[in-house]
């Protein structure tokens, strides 16, 4: 099984998400979603995959968020799948993907419910 994490090397818990991927022997591709932005398909689909809505997967508490103005409520998913390829910061992390199941690793052991043993 194919194994993904979208991955911000300066976030400790997606490092440590990282690590214990590694820990159960996996070695996951690994995407550093800030140098790499996903695209607004591929956003789309690990939301549906997660089964959220954007404004679940967005990061309240940055920055971009406030400067934005993406608190309104109306504010639609569009507007906010493109502030996050536009932001990638706002994006929530890590997310592991394995086969067609995703999670947040927060906490980083979350991810386990997905992970073959």
């Amino acid at each position: 099984m194919n194994v993904t994490i979208y991955h911000n090397p300066r976030c400790s818990k997606s490092r440590a998400t990282l690590a214990l991927l590694e820990e159960r022997g996996l070695s996951p591709e690994v995407v550093d979603y800030l140098k790499s932005p996903p695209s607004l398909a591929e956003l789309s689909r690990l939301i549906a995959l997660l089964g959220i809505t954007p404004r679940q997967f967005i990061r309240s508490g940055e920055a971009a968020y406030k400067d934005l103005g993406l608190s309104d409520p109306d504010v639609d998913d569009p507007e906010l799948l493109q502030a996050m390829r536009d932001y990638p910061a706002l994006i929530q992390r890590p997310i592991v993907v394995a086969g067609d199941a995703a999670r947040i690793g927060r906490p980083p052991e979350a991810v386990l419910e997905i992970i073959p043993t």
